[in-house]
């Protein structure tokens, strides 16, 4: 058993093609296509968790310090809760030590209703500095919409920038199916957010916007490897179009993973300075959507992106031919073997060999083609077989 595993994993790390990520393209789809649809579902009828920055609202804050020692926030909620009837929206502690501040966030407050908050958190909790040291700001709707404005706008020259480049150097099948996959790791990521109910602030629409690089970067490490593994392809019958791509996902699938992890490391220590130590929201939120983001952008770079690129691909008669030829050409050897065809979906890593060693002769031949021949001159011209003597 540890044998088999220990093969699984030594194939895992050198990348022959030990999982058939391709040929079960669909299964994906299937998968990946239920929990697209369960997050669309929760964003269209469910929404978001909007904080005080899109739905407008007051801010109040105090010293966490008091004569009695720090202040709980359910001692905050409770103080709240007795002066206005209700518990407020939100309320956090920022800061460690002496510099730590808790925030109170909830509905638009008129200036009398202000008056009595401040007032009965001054009486109830004494926080050091007394009433003076309580502060209280407005905020406004408009500016999480402003953010959220031109966040759009900034998500809409993204794609197009995308599309341009990876049209220009990979080719137009691949640019979709890359967008494809960085509007699938959108709609996830905002469907989890809506799906567990966390709070949507201007610090999460720009993590979400800084997840889309980090997707794209992945996507573009598998497409160079596609790339540079079907070149050539439509002359040879070694495999298809599709089993060279599984190959080139198996080849960076590694690579994929370690690099998902090393990224996910920094995202993970944000996370816990922001919420364990400094108790930051901001931090938080930008953690949150990053380590969301990070994780299913690694999944569909792939498990979608490359599937996806296969199926447009396929789409071209010249490749379907080449397929045709290949499967033709491995029944013919199976015949003459007397046995079953060959696995298509197995590579084994003598492939990469056959495969440079076909392209170097296609190169060759095309190389010699372009050769004029030499043609002697008539003083030149020895009848019978040369001798290595001398004529006189």
């Amino acid at each position: 058993m540890a044998k088999s595993k220990g093969s699984v994993f030594h194939r895992l790390y050198v990348g022959t093609g030990a999982f058939d990520i391709v040929g079960k393209r669909k299964r994906w789809y299937v998968i990946f296509g239920l929990i697209l649809l369960a997050c669309i579902a929760s964003i269209v009828f469910r929404g978001f968790n909007l904080g005080i920055d899109f739905t407008g609202g007051t801010r109040i804050q105090l010293p966490a310090a008091s004569s009695s020692g720090t202040i709980t926030v359910e001692a905050v909620k409770d103080s709240f809760g007795k002066a206005m009837g209700e518990e407020p929206t939100s309320v956090q502690t920022v800061g460690t030590g002496d510099a730590a501040t808790i925030q109170i966030r909830s509905e638009t407050l008129n200036a009398d209703q202000v008056t009595k908050v401040k007032t009965g958190l001054n009486d109830d909790l004494k926080p050091d500095g007394g009433i003076g040291a309580i502060s209280d700001s407005a905020v406004s709707a408009s500016w999480g919409g402003e953010i959220t404005t031109k966040a759009l706008i900034a998500l809409g020259v993204f794609f197009l920038a995308v599309a341009i480049f990876l049209a220009l150097y990979f080719e137009l099948s691949m640019a979709v199916a890359a967008l494809v996959a960085v509007v699938h790791d959108v709609l996830i990521t905002a469907g989890i957010y809506s799906l567990v109910g966390f709070e949507v602030s201007p610090a999460t629409v720009i993590g979400l916007l800084t997840i889309l690089g980090f997707s794209l970067y992945d996507t573009v490490v598998v497409f160079d490897k596609v790339k540079e593994n079907t070149r050539g392809i439509l002359g040879l019958t070694r495999r298809t179009y599709g089993e060279a791509a599984n190959l080139a996902v198996n080849q960076t699938l590694m690579r994929s993973i370690n690099t998902s992890l090393i990224a996910l490391l920094p995202v993970l220590g944000l996370l816990a300075i922001g919420v364990g130590l400094l108790g930051v929201g901001t931090l938080k939120d930008l953690a949150l959507v990053q380590l969301a983001g990070m994780a299913v952008g690694a999944l569909s770079s792939i498990f979608i992106a490359t599937p996806v690129a296969v199926d447009l691909k396929m789409r071209d008669p010249r490749y379907k031919a080449q397929a045709q030829r290949v499967m033709a050409r491995r029944a013919n050897l199976a015949r003459k073997a007397g046995g079953e065809a060959p696995a298509v979906d197995v590579v084994e890593s003598t492939d990469d060999e056959a495969l440079d060693a076909e392209l170097r002769r296609e190169k060759a031949v095309a190389a010699a083609a372009s050769v004029p021949a030499r043609h002697g001159k008539a003083g030149d011209v020895r009848r019978g077989r040369p001798t290595g003597k001398k004529q006189r």
